[in-house]
């Protein structure tokens, strides 16, 4: 129907996109704290960025993305995430030209096609940051210590981070075979999803939820034990740093993220009220992926979390602070004469920094006071034939039931913060 927005997709509303403000604020001030600066990416991309980005074989790739033919013939993807577009956007503006580190935030619509549930919808919004062009782990630290902070500085309490190394492409082909052959007399026990991962990604077997509590994935090969010595000493600092800042964390071996950019650093972090769907933001290190794309071998990391998962996590706690819903003037225009001149001031009002507004329908003086208590409205404003013969204003103190006259010309300075 034409009065219904398309499954999985939501319209935020007034009251709503007040606590969507209060998020967003909260992420713009904790990152200009930390140095990262906005971007904005387009909603779609050429579907091969993120065929060769995210990779073939991912869930997002192969059942989740919104792909068309535009009418040049061209593939287009709605973006399913966002690190694959800033890297681009990193790379055709020339950002890695103005300092070794790039630090990037963003906040946007995302798009995938998968069974919408709570906090979990086909277009979805994602705060997340890119940490480009460094691979010292204290950075991989830092971004952990960002997304912990974000979700901190709503109230969030009971925070749980689960940490892994991924590898690199040195030690990953070793962990691979030591899964394919570990795997290999289970196949028939898998899903059929996880047999066809067997081949192409055998570690997103690990990710799988269908097979996750069969008796055999327990005793799946860690992939710690396959670290080269470079990856085991970066996850070795990485933990140190966030040790040295008070930073709890589990070391998950089966943390393995769900798209192939990752290398070394995985991380993810819960939040257990929400229940089974606890995962409130994740990310990683993903060094292979500028290069992947066409540029340089760049380091980078960075993490994701979905919004409406956060925004959910706050109703549940009741976190969302009240909004303030008051208006500071309500203009009262009684008779004919006096709608030109209320209009004015109320226009005069608004210029000078006062929330402001009126009955535009001409009705009694009983019906507009009752619309100035309904916008909360700290002062009624009432203008009728004899105050605009006069030059004044009857100003009412709405709360204190105080009323006065005063002169028109003077009733802004005095109600001025």
């Amino acid at each position: 129907m034409l009065t219904n927005a398309p499954r999985g997709t939501n319209d935020i509303l007034p009251d709503k996109v007040r606590e969507w403000n209060y998020v967003e604020g909260k992420i713009r001030d904790l990152c200009r704290r930390y140095g990262y600066e906005e971007i904005r990416t387009p909603m779609f991309e050429h579907t091969e960025l993120f065929h060769r980005g995210i990779g073939e074989g991912t869930d997002v790739v192969d059942k989740e993305m919104y792909t068309f033919e535009d009418r040049g013939g061209r593939s287009i993807t709605l973006r399913p995430e966002n690190t694959a577009s800033a890297v681009r956007a990193y790379l055709q503006n020339k950002l890695y030209g103005d300092s070794s580190l790039v630090k990037l935030f963003y906040i946007g619509s995302m798009f995938r096609y998968d069974r919408p549930q709570a906090g979990r919808m086909r277009e979805f919004h994602q705060f997340g940051i890119e940490a480009l062009g460094e691979e010292n782990p204290a950075v991989d630290a830092e971004v952990i210590l960002v997304a912990i902070d974000f979700l901190k500085s709503l109230g969030l309490k009971d925070l749980a981070l689960s940490l892994n190394s991924v590898g690199c492409p040195k030690c990953r082909p070793a962990y691979r075979k030591a899964l394919q052959d570990y795997f290999r007399p289970y196949l028939d026990e898998l899903c059929d999803d996880c047999k066809s991962r067997f081949d192409r990604a055998p570690l997103r077997i690990l990710d799988c939820k269908v097979d996750a509590d069969k008796p055999f994935m327990a005793g799946a090969p860690k992939i710690t034990d396959c670290l080269c010595d470079e990856c085991k000493e970066h996850f070795e600092k990485v933990q140190s740093y966030l040790t040295e800042a008070g930073v709890s964390f589990t070391l998950d071996p089966r943390l393995v993220r769900g798209l192939d950019y990752y290398t070394k650093t995985a991380f993810e972090i819960k939040y257990a009220p929400l229940g089974a769907q606890s995962a409130v933001a994740g990310g990683g290190r993903y060094d292979g992926l500028i290069e992947e794309i066409g540029g340089k071998p760049t380091p980078a990391v960075g993490f994701a979390t979905g919004l409406e998962r956060v925004l959910l996590a706050l109703e549940k706690q009741n976190l969302v602070p009240p909004a303030d819903e008051h208006t500071d003037v309500f203009v009262v225009a009684l008779g004919d004469a006096a709608q030109a001149p209320a209009f004015k001031l109320l226009e005069d009002c608004r210029h000078a920094g006062l929330t402001a507004n009126m009955d535009y329908a001409g009705r009694s003086m009983k019906a507009q006071m009752k619309q100035a208590n309904k916008h909360h409205a700290r002062y009624a404003l009432i203008l009728g034939e004899d105050e605009v013969k006069t030059g004044t204003v009857q100003v009412k103190d709405m709360e204190k039931s105080e009323q006065k006259s005063l002169p028109l010309a003077d009733v802004i300075q005095t109600l001025r913060p």
